[in-house]
């Protein structure tokens, strides 16, 4: 009996945990304020990077907006040159049907040439080409090239009244500005021989 109550007791020493040895497996406490701390810090650089996030996608996007208007830009205005170069072509066919008019028994010749402008032209229309409007409109520097001034009494300044050659328009893009006359509006001699205003319609008014 007492070997076996010796035995008993030498397992029980075994499987109890020492008292002089506690165990390790617990991590160091932290107080809660530096959990807060950390917490709040963590959260600050997720703004942080939130804000860089948003700031790259918002210049990427307007990376990719100037991008594609440049890419439809360079694709509607890559013929320029070319067409540039046919417009000689169209001034030498209407120089033609001119010159044709002016000599009898030519109805045959001005009749095809006058087909092949249009053919020609209709072709350069679906490219973008367009003529730009000159006789009657208000001189504007940007189409017109003014190569004459004129005095006409019938129309008001600053209106073109003769083209000399025509311009084009490709697309919304000057491509030859038109040459032309310009109307100035007349001056007359002054009381003292000098350039008075432009004349007017304008009478007097009689104040008796």
């Amino acid at each position: 009996m007492d070997q076996k109550e010796e035995h008993t007791n030498t397992f029980s020493k075994l499987e109890s945990p020492s008292e002089d040895h506690p165990s390790t497996d617990r991590g160091t406490p932290e107080s809660e304020e530096e959990v807060q701390q950390a917490l709040a810090a963590k959260i600050e650089e997720a703004k942080v990077l939130q804000d860089k996030y948003l700031r790259l996608a918002a210049e990427f996007e307007n990376f990719k907006r100037l991008a594609q208007r440049d890419q439809r830009e360079y694709f509607r205005f890559a013929n320029e040159s070319l067409l540039k170069e046919l417009l000689p072509i169209i001034d030498n066919l209407e120089r033609a049907i001119k010159s044709s008019k002016e000599t009898p028994g030519s109805d045959g010749l001005i009749q095809g040439v006058e087909l092949s402008l249009k053919q020609f032209l209709e072709t350069l229309a679906k490219f973008g080409v367009r003529p730009v409007n000159s006789v009657g409109e208000a001189f504007d520097p940007s189409r017109h090239q003014a190569v004459a001034h004129v005095e006409s009494k019938g129309t008001s300044g600053n209106i073109v009244v003769e083209e000399y050659q025509k311009g084009y328009l490709l697309h919304d893009r000057i491509l030859r500005a038109a040459m032309v006359a310009v109307a100035d509006v007349p001056t007359r001699a002054g009381p003292d021989g000098g350039t008075a205003s432009p004349a007017t319609d304008e009478s007097p008014v009689d104040t008796e």
